[in-house]
């Protein structure tokens, strides 16, 4: 779910209509925009020692099934707040103030101080590293294309899609549309969210979605009766390269102090298994956990 690269839009969508703040509160949400001084200490930062001292956590989230979503009560849940929700209690933080954005502008609210920490599942790629401090992952997905129901153009993965020349759906800002536009796809259609984009595909605009089979499986339990089947998961490969799906938390450059010790917390969890038993409910299974690292991610090298 979740683009290797920040596109101009994406960074002046970012910019103008960054976030639509949702606080939770009293089972009514409100909408806020608050801004606190981002600069990171030496040291690694005093984000944590800030957050302890103030008791609340603003997590950013683009609202997508199953990484990170409002549900019917009004609260942030799914897999990212789940497991970070219980993270940040360890570390002795435990009230959380969820902030929504588009996916595109998730990294720019997080450096502009819009909110302390990306918990949307976000991949972990190169050029997002360059941005922006990552956790290790917590899971690792591969992707799926959701698909007109029979397949009529038999779709299968990104190479099938390139040599039929069909059109490809892709959120704005996600890994997906890096990887149609590195291979020089001509039939890219861009989508807000994951909603539009399964209106998309039933409507005929694009002939494809391609997101993790993860979130569209979680995305088509709530529109079924749709003429809409989900394709076989695949590893994307572009230029030769497999592009793994893994997904973690983003904080801002310099704040390496709390990436340690939410690091700390999650490998014990792993260790422990509470990090499926955790993100079960959202569709997760022992496949998708991991112990690929933020560095070899970062890197490039896993």
């Amino acid at each position: 779910m979740n683009n290797s690269r920040l596109s101009r839009r994406g960074f002046l969508r970012g910019a103008s209509g960054l976030t639509l703040g949702v606080a939770v509160g009293g089972g009514a949400l409100t909408a806020g925009c608050t801004s606190v001084n981002v600069s990171a200490d030496g040291g690694g930062g005093d984000l944590l020692e800030r957050l302890r001292s103030s008791g609340t956590v603003r997590m950013g989230f683009a609202n997508e099934r199953p990484f990170g979503y409002i549900n019917q009560g009004g609260e942030l849940t799914g897999e990212a707040p789940a497991v970070g929700k219980e993270i940040f209690r360890r570390l002795g933080v435990d009230s959380f103030e969820p902030k929504l954005a588009d996916f595109s502008s998730l990294i720019p609210g997080l450096k502009a101080g819009l909110f302390d920490v990306i918990a949307a599942g976000m991949y972990i790629t190169p050029d997002r590293c360059a941005e922006i401090e990552f956790t290790n992952p917590d899971y690792n997905a591969p992707a799926a294309l959701l698909l007109p129901q029979g397949n009529p153009k038999n779709l299968s993965d990104l190479q099938s899609i390139e040599e039929s020349g069909a059109r490809i759906g892709v959120l704005t800002g996600s890994v997906e549309e890096g990887y149609a536009e590195d291979l020089g796809l001509p039939g890219i259609v861009v989508y807000p969210d994951q909603s539009s984009g399964i209106d998309g595909v039933a409507a005929g605009r694009s002939d494809c979605l391609m997101l993790t089979r993860l979130s569209l499986n979680a995305a088509l339990q709530q529109r079924k009766g749709m003429p809409l089947e989900i394709g076989e998961s695949f590893i994307p490969t572009v230029h030769g390269e497999e592009k793994f799906g893994a997904g973690g938390f983003g904080f801002r450059k310099g704040e390496t102090a709390i990436v340690d010790a939410f690091n700390r917390e999650l490998a014990k969890m792993k260790q422990a298994g509470e990090i499926l038993k955790l993100t079960e409910p959202f569709g997760f299974a022992k496949a998708e956990m991991t112990n690929l690292t933020a560095a070899d991610l970062c890197a490039g090298t896993a």
